[in-house]
């Protein structure tokens, strides 16, 4: 989706209340908010949403069981609590998980262990998810997987997510509450004129001119970037990178339950169901000091993802099982800490805010589960500044889109969708409604047998949910949808990928060609 020529002589003239630097979950996140609150925004990405960091995560909800050994009670307390309302609001893309952790007397004591897990019972107040418990491995089937020298394990409860879905389903209903989101489009430059900001922004289309009262530089692993060599502001507060990387296997383990492995180095590592035929093991804590934009997995990261399992499963993992693997850098705010692992997750807002001069707000750190507290937060600092973001918050209890799942919950939606389309397998109907939601009936629409979804690329991918994607969530290559969007990429094969770049090669060739005949 490339701009529009004629909005940018209007957003000339008339400032918007904010510009939004960076479309990953933070960037979204106020945009929602901020545009929910009567503000005018526009928020523009470099790339596709959630194509860095957001879409590098574990894909997990949780408050941070580990983070309670550094002592970050505020933050667990904040991240158990936003577990809660994500779960409430966003039904369909975030669901629970419970997490089992067998026990290791080479790392921490069994008393640690209850005593960190009773903290994390408690610390965020009343939960909807069952509270923690002990098992013995040899007596329950969650033990099946695991060497018999374990012979204990904790059970604790936590949430996993659609990571990037959550970012897309963020910038639709700031979109539907008026904000301008446009991909693939970055700063060029900014500076402070006449009280606002006035930026230069480029796209496909060429450069335009945009003014803003408030600019929030939500560019993640860029921000220290944006504000040294694009707005050529100084600030005290630095970011650390860290890349975490995963990789994904063939299923290896029986059951819904995921597993969080202690190593000795004592650092952890999960292994997590993943898109139903897999697992997904992560993730490495590692400096990263290159271009965040150009961050690959290592082959040792590789090798210590597979030695951190197979300390504990029967059955090895090996680099030859890797089907695929990601990684990403977390933009941590530099706390000064030696160890990587235990820089603080926790965020840090930086205002720069002279008086009668366009505001400034960059964000340092931050992780998914609290985005939207930090949304809040942010909000707050830049209301001095811009009273129309004074309003009281409303995002807390406010479903995402299609996340107004109904009567019955997740469930009795997929029954209600395989009711409206008969001929929808049970597998597509679930996923369809896991990453939809409500709105899984808008790509179904009337079609009456299978045929009406166009072609079929594989794994339940069909050219009326490729539409759908391209005309409502910014999709634009085979990558977005693959990858970020529809997550088919592990169930799609070549054949299958290769028609989906003819199809796409043909709506744009279509596009180019209607633009033609309109241009004579």
């Amino acid at each position: 989706m490339l701009s529009d020529p004629s909005r940018g002589v209007n957003a000339a003239q008339q400032p918007y209340d904010l510009l939004i630097v960076g479309g990953g979950i933070n960037g979204v996140g106020i945009a929602r908010d901020a545009a929910g609150r009567g503000a005018s925004v526009l928020l523009v990405e470099q790339h596709d949403l959630a194509s860095h960091t957001s879409s590098a995560s574990t894909k997990l909800i949780h408050g941070g069981l580990r983070y309670l050994e550094y002592y970050e009670f505020r933050l667990v307390r904040e991240a158990l609590i936003e577990r809660e309302r994500l779960l409430a609001i966003a039904p369909h893309i975030i669901w629970p998980l419970s997490f089992v952790l067998p026990h290791s007397k080479l790392v921490r004591p069994a008393w640690m262990l209850r005593m960190g897990l009773f903290l994390y019972d408690h610390l965020g107040g009343r939960m909807t998810l069952p509270r923690s418990r002990g098992v013995r491995l040899d007596r329950d089937p969650v033990g099946t997987p695991l060497r018999s020298d374990y012979r204990r394990a904790f059970i604790y409860s936590d949430g996993r997510v659609l990571d990037s879905r959550l970012v897309v389903l963020n910038a639709m209903d700031a979109r539907e509450k008026g904000a301008d989101i446009r991909t693939r489009t970055r700063l060029v430059a900014a500076r402070r004129v006449d009280g606002v900001w006035e930026a230069t922004i480029e796209d496909a289309s060429g450069q335009q001119v945009v003014r803003a009262r408030g600019l929030v530089n939500a560019a993640g692993p860029w921000v220290e970037r944006i504000l040294r060599d694009t707005l050529a502001i100084k600030t005290s507060k630095q970011v650390r990178l860290v890349k975490g990387s995963h990789i994904v296997v063939p299923r290896c383990f029986e059951g819904e339950q995921a597993y969080i492995f202690q190593n000795p180095d004592r650092r952890i590592v999960f292994a997590i169901p993943y898109e139903r035929d897999f697992t997904l093991i992560g993730t490495t804590d590692i400096p990263w000091a290159a271009d965040p934009g150009e961050v690959r997995i290592a082959d040792d990261e590789v090798r210590y993802l597979c030695e951190s399992v197979n300390r504990y499963f029967r059955k090895a993992v090996t680099p030859e099982d890797v089907v695929w693997t990601y990684a990403g850098v977390r933009p941590l705010y530099d706390d000064a800490a030696q160890n990587a692992s235990a820089v603080t997750r926790d965020y840090v807002l930086d205002v720069d805010a002279p008086a009668g001069e366009g505001v400034l707000l960059s964000i340092f750190g931050g992780k998914i589960t609290t985005y939207r507290r930090l949304a809040e937060h942010a909000l707050e600092k830049l209301a001095p500044s811009l009273p129309v973001l004074g309003g009281a918050g409303w995002t807390a209890s406010r479903p995402l889109p299609g996340g107004d799942l109904g009567p019955g919950g997740f469930d009795s939606a997929v029954v209600r969708l395989r009711a409206h389309a008969p001929f929808l397998s049970a597998d597509d109907a679930w996923r369809l409604v896991r990453n939809y939601g409500t709105l899984a009936w808008e790509i179904v629409g009337t079609a009456q047998r299978h045929a009406d979804l166009g072609e079929d690329f594989g794994g339940g991918l069909t050219a009326r949910e490729v539409d759908y994607l391209i005309a409502r969530e910014w999709a634009v290559t085979a990558e977005d949808i693959l990858w970020r969007r529809s997550r088919r990429g592990l169930h799609i094969d070549g054949a299958g990928q290769a028609r989906l770049e003819r199809y796409l090669d043909a709506r744009r060739e279509a596009v180019r060609d209607s633009r033609s005949a309109m241009a004579g």
